[in-house]
């Protein structure tokens, strides 16, 4: 049974992934930076996409180039690129794939918990928690690429691998 959750959660998470890469690429380099901020926006779902896919919540830090703004509730200093942001994706994409794959019967019953205590999941519900967030920023980014180039990515309806 456990290695069907697992096909099934990387199959979700990873086309969520995937859709929200669709989302970054197709933006218009001249829509990046306007007052949408869709860079920021990209940003904002990396950064919780990789701070949920850590065991450690607590002691969470994102790679380098990036910031903990986003705990602090304010933007980052300058803007990313996409080509930062895709890096970021990556880095997300490999990080979820091996989490996932790694799960087992007892640890995705472990607990996923913030340093507030505010958020107390399991892991396997920690996942699922991602997956409706990005899915959430993806419907926003895809918003803003229908009313600003009218055309938006493709639904995704399973990861590629």
């Amino acid at each position: 049974m456990i290695e069907t959750i697992k096909q099934s959660l990387w199959n979700q998470l990873g086309a969520s992934i995937d859709m929200l890469e669709d989302s970054i690429l197709l933006c218009p380099n001249d829509e990046w930076d306007t007052d949408r901020k869709l860079w920021y926006q990209a940003f904002h779902v990396l950064f919780f996409t990789d701070y949920y896919l850590s065991l450690a919540p607590k002691t969470f830090t994102p790679p380098a180039p990036f910031t903990e703004s986003e705990f602090e509730d304010r933007m980052p200093e300058r803007t990313y690129t996409k080509t930062e942001l895709i890096k970021y994706l990556s880095h997300c994409r490999a990080k979820a794939k091996t989490l996932i794959e790694n799960l087992t019967e007892q640890t995705i019953e472990a607990r996923w918990v913030n340093s507030s205590g505010s958020m107390d999941y399991a892991i396997h519900e920690i996942l699922i928690y991602n997956i409706r967030h990005i899915q959430h920023h993806v419907a926003q980014l895809n918003l803003h690429l229908r009313q600003s180039i009218n055309d938006a990515p493709e639904w995704v309806f399973r990861a590629e691998n």
